[in-house]
């Protein structure tokens, strides 16, 4: 005959705990001992759980369905011009009268600053009171090929400056540049003293190439030929650039996947996973006069010198005398602290250094990133900014 279920239970817990249960009662341990239990059948119950997420999530992720939409903050085009538009966020909660204009780099989407709502960069500054805008430069082609550096700096971000201006109708602007985007915002507050450009922010920006690891000495000693990977558009491929960026870290593939496996069965973790996934591989064609320039400022560390040629001139970092805050990735492999750092002591006027937890994208894009980097930004930046 059976057991009865109640006398299945107890030799459960005598089994589990190598004692008969009369020596369970007797010694008072019982309550413990049913504690243990209960403890051990609820974490069976989380695993079972976890199992059934993990078969549903795998069998998504494989199938490629479910993918989050990325860059969702709503935002109007204010300004364009060819294939750069000026966007602006829609906010109904301003309370500050300096805008900040996001400048992104010329070799990946924008909407890494706008990934997913829970970890928006734009929602963060939204959240806080700014009035956001931010240049997105398209996707080049053929017809952008003779884009140079120029282009940038001295055309479209000017003209992007005084849309914004004549759209919030504000006395000046806070300009905060990403990556390669930190460099170009640089050299246009240094270039252009006319513009009302009020305070300036870098994140994960390079100056010294020598500490950029073996990517950034091969550009620097003369190892990589401009020409040998532009492409027949006139422009460099993404799946150049792309291979490139994984040449610093060639095992960070694998690591990721068993972060995956391990995570699977969590909803929010694989939503990141994915978006952040297609934002590392989503890389665009980098305009090839822009990139012959980019290679020859890398080779002669004009940055670190504080002085790069532009338009046959010399813009000098020196000359910048407004507010300037240099962030960067405490853990960052792409752009170390130490490739980062020198910009802080080349400005011209009040400059500070912020090392934030994580790497080259954590610094901006995450947990730590939502708890750290974006509330000491707001900080610096509000203290800066006018009221509305």
């Amino acid at each position: 005959m059976s057991k009865p279920p109640w006398r299945r239970a107890f030799d459960t817990v005598e089994r589990g705990v190598g004692r008969p249960l009369e020596h369970i009662v007797q010694t008072g341990v019982f309550a413990d001992t049913l504690s243990t239990t209960v403890n051990i059948q609820g974490q069976l119950r989380r695993e079972v759980e976890r199992s059934v997420l993990r078969t549903r999530n795998g069998l998504k992720y494989m199938a490629g369905i479910g993918r989050p939409e990325l860059g969702t903050t709503p935002k109007s085009t204010v300004w364009s011009s060819g294939k750069a538009e000026l966007w602006h966020y829609l906010s109904d909660g301003v309370t500050y009268g300096t805008p900040i204009v996001i400048v992104p780099s010329l070799i990946s989407r924008s909407y890494i600053v706008d990934l997913l709502p829970k970890s928006s960069f734009v929602g963060a500054l939204l959240r806080a009171g700014f009035d956001v805008y931010m240049v997105d430069w398209g996707v080049a082609d053929a017809a952008d090929a003779n884009n140079t550096l120029e282009t940038y700096i001295d055309d479209l971000l000017p003209e992007a400056i005084e849309a914004t201006i004549a759209k919030s109708r504000a006395e000046g602007v806070t300009v905060l540049g990403y990556c390669m985007g930190g460099a170009l915002a640089l050299l246009l507050t240094a270039g252009h003293p006319e513009l009302p450009i009020r305070n300036v922010v870098s994140l994960a920006t390079p100056a010294d190439y020598t500490k950029m690891g073996v990517l950034g000495r091969l550009v620097a000693e003369g190892g990589i030929d401009p020409d040998a990977v532009i492409d027949k558009t006139g422009n460099v491929p993404p799946e150049v650039l792309a291979r490139a960026f994984k040449l610093l870290r060639p095992t960070e593939t694998v690591v990721n996947y068993v972060n995956l496996l391990d995570n699977i069965w969590n909803d929010e973790f694989v939503e990141s996973y994915q978006a952040m996934g297609h934002w590392v591989n989503d890389h665009v064609p980098f305009p090839g006069a822009a990139f012959r320039q980019a290679i020859q400022v890398a080779r002669e560390n004009a940055l670190l010198r504080g002085q790069v040629t532009l338009g046959g001139r010399e813009v000098r970092l020196g000359d910048i005398r407004v507010p300037y805050l240099n962030v960067m990735g405490a853990n960052d492999h792409i752009v170390p602290p130490d490739a980062a750092s020198p910009l802080t002591d080349l400005v011209g006027g009040e400059a500070e250094e912020l090392r934030a937890p994580g790497g080259h994208v954590g610094c901006v894009v995450g947990r730590s990133a939502m708890r750290n980097t974006i509330p000491a930004i707001v900080d610096w930046a509000a203290a800066r900014s006018e009221r509305s």
